[in-house]
C-alpha cells in the first residue's frame, strides 16, 4: 500500500490526474483498451474536470470504457445518480461514445439492475477474468466504499460480483461491486480529503486488527494489484504511525 499525503486539494487532484493517465497510456500499450471504474459523490468532481479538460489531450479517451463502483437506487436523471454527476463533469467535456460508458439501469428492480450490471461487465470481458486496470473509490466518514456500509449484507459477501444492497441508516438500496471483484483490480486508489473522514482513515490504515463489518473500507486490498491512498493533511492527522508514506 502507499499512502500520499497532501498539503492542498489542487496538489492532490492534479497528482491523482497524473496517475489516471499513466496507468490509462499503460493500459492502452499493453491491450489497446483502458478499463476504468469512476466512483460518485462530490469527491472526484474536480478530477474529472481536470482529467476532461486540462488533460484531455493526455489520453486516448477512444479507447477507455467507464464503469461505475456502485450506484444510488434513483432515476437516471435525478441529481444524486452517480452516472449523472459523471456525465455533467467528465463525459460532456470528451464527447464520450455512449457504447464506452457502462450506466447502472436503475429503471430495474436492485437485485434485477445488479444482475444485469455484472452481466453487462462480463460480456465486456468477454467471459474472461474481470480484471479492471484502475478502480477510483471514495471513503465515507463511517468508513464505507463503494456501497459497502458497515454492518451490511455486502460486507460478508465474498463473490466476485456485481449486488444490490438494503442500507438501514439511508433507508435505500444501493447497487455496488462487491469487495472481491474490487480486489481483483491491477489498481486501486483511494480518494479522502478533510477532517471528517480522519477517525475512519485512522481505523481502516492503522489498525492491526481488522473489523470489516465496522470499517468496510479495511476490505479493499487487492489479491495481484496496486492499491494507493490520495488524501489530504486533515484526513491524516489521527493516524499515528505514517509509515507507508
Amino acid at each position: 500500500m502507499n499512502l500520499l499525503i497532501y498539503k492542498t486539494l489542487e496538489e492532490l487532484n492534479q497528482d491523482l490526474a497524473d496517475y489516471v493517465i499513466k496507468i490509462a497510456e499503460m493500459a492502452i500499450e499493453d491491450n489497446d483498451r483502458f478499463n476504468f471504474v469512476l466512483t460518485g459523490g462530490n469527491s472526484p468532481k474536480e478530477l474529472y474536470k481536470i482529467l476532461s479538460t486540462n488533460c484531455k489531450d493526455r489520453i486516448d479517451w477512444e479507447k477507455v470504457y467507464f464503469f461505475f463502483g456502485d450506484e444510488r437506487n434513483v432515476p437516471s436523471d435525478d441529481e444524486n445518480y452517480n452516472g449523472l454527476m459523471a456525465k455533467k463533469n467528465f463525459f460532456d467535456n470528451l464527447n464520450v461514445a455512449a457504447d464506452h460508458i457502462f450506466y447502472v439501469d436503475t429503471t430495474l428492480a436492485p437485485e434485477k439492475a445488479a444482475i444485469e450490471y455484472k452481466k453487462a461487465i462480463d460480456e465486456h470481458f468477454k467471459g474472461n477474468d474481470i480484471v479492471f486496470d484502475l478502480i477510483l473509490l471514495g471513503m465515507g466518514d463511517d468508513a464505507h466504499t463503494a456501497s459497502i456500509f458497515p454492518h451490511t449484507t455486502l460486507v460478508k459477501n465474498q463473490q466476485v460480483d456485481v449486488d444490490s444492497v438494503f442500507v438501514e441508516k439511508l433507508n435505500t438500496y444501493r447497487i455496488s461491486l462487491t469487495a472481491p471483484l474490487i480486489n481483483k483490480a491491477e489498481n486501486v486508489a483511494f480518494i479522502a480529503f478533510g477532517e471528517n473522514k480522519a477517525e475512519a482513515l485512522k481505523h481502516v490504515i492503522g489498525d492491526e486488527k481488522k473489523n470489516f463489518d465496522t470499517y468496510p473500507a479495511q476490505l479493499i486490498n487487492p489479491v495481484d494489484g496496486k492499491l494507493t491512498w490520495f488524501v489530504d493533511e486533515a484526513a491524516v492527522k489521527l493516524l499515528k504511525n505514517k509509515k507507508y508514506v
